[in-house]
């Protein structure tokens, strides 16, 4: 069922049925002061990374400062009501996450309405996890993982960055899709968890491919397989784990988005900078980088991929029974 992205859809086609009424003069000067760009995670993650480069080449283009302010907590919810509840003049933008769409779920209540109150802008970047196992088991492949946890039922431990979190889930994806039983051990970040599983501690885990990726190819951790469907141009001896499991698809994705109602105008615009940015040799060098895939395309493009998301992973967290930590 399709229920969430018929609804954006409808909401679009409205949108684009409105009149106009934001001035072309006033359209043509944004940003005519510096933009705020609200991300819900502490500094030196990939989230901050990105908007920070985001940012700054936006900076760059539209001859305006795009200031990062990171506004930690409540597992991105506190800076996602932040800028939602901003006037929608463009001035005030957030950084869109995997945790919105999870969060539409694994929250109870929440005091918005994320896909019924943003203004979707362009997708930036996605990037896939990497199966990792600590290198003392005799695993060394998706197909040996699965054997090994069916025959060892929640003998493994498997680390995450926090219930609900990109990490989380999927493993939880995993588990949901193969019926094995691994014994989840939320962390409180990624940091500590992949600690654990350098000494050892923890077996298994579904690391963010930017963090572990020098681990993996020091031998410190064993990479099995990235999460995408397709290789990693970082780790590319690693198949997907799709190769093993077909269906199986989780990336972490990053995007821009508004408070609903900001001027289709300035939603153009951002969208077109975005694009152009994507498209310059030197932001696909520094994205490659990290392990990225580039993601160009319309306001319509990102906000159907949103509610995508929306839908599939709010299926893994009932699976899952996750709760917030």
């Amino acid at each position: 069922m399709k229920v969430l992205r018929r609804q954006f859809l409808q909401l679009a086609a409205a949108t684009a049925a409105l009149p106009l009424t934001f001035g072309k003069a006033n359209a043509e000067a944004y940003p005519a002061r510096p933009v705020r760009l609200v991300i819900g995670y502490t500094p030196g993650g990939s989230a901050d990374l990105t908007a920070r480069l985001m940012g700054q080449w936006l900076s760059e283009k539209l001859g305006q400062s795009f200031i990062v302010e990171n506004r930690p907590g409540g597992g991105t919810n506190i800076a996602t009501e932040q800028a939602l509840r901003a006037a929608p003049d463009g001035y005030t933008l957030l950084l869109v996450a995997p945790a919105n769409a999870i969060n539409a779920t694994l929250y109870q209540k929440l005091p918005f309405d994320f896909m019924r109150e943003m203004e979707p802008i362009a997708g930036i970047i996605r990037f896939p996890n990497v199966v990792v196992v600590h290198p003392s088991l005799p695993i060394k492949s998706i197909p040996e993982l699965i054997a090994y946890a069916k025959a060892n039922p929640g003998k493994l431990n498997m680390a995450s960055s926090g219930n609900g979190s990109t990490i989380h889930m999927s493993g939880e994806l995993f588990k949901m899709l193969t019926g094995i039983n691994m014994q989840h051990v939320p962390y409180r970040g990624g940091a500590p968890a992949l600690t654990d599983m350098l000494s050892g501690v923890m077996q298994v885990m579904f690391d963010n491919l930017p963090t572990c990726a020098e681990h993996v190819k020091s031998g410190k951790l064993r990479g099995l397989a990235v999460t995408s469907t397709t290789r990693s141009d970082v780790l590319p001896d690693l198949p997907p784990v799709a190769d093993f499991l077909p269906g199986y698809e989780a990336s972490a994705w990053y995007g821009l988005a508004a408070p609903k109602n900001t001027p289709p105008e300035i939603v153009d615009r951002l969208n077109k900078a975005v694009n152009e940015i994507l498209a310059d040799p030197k932001a696909k060098t520094r994205f490659t980088e990290i392990g990225a895939i580039m993601l160009p395309g319309s306001a319509v493009d990102f906000g159907r991929l949103v509610a995508d998301e929306t839908e599939k992973w709010g299926k893994v967290v009932k699976f899952a029974g996750a709760k917030v930590d």
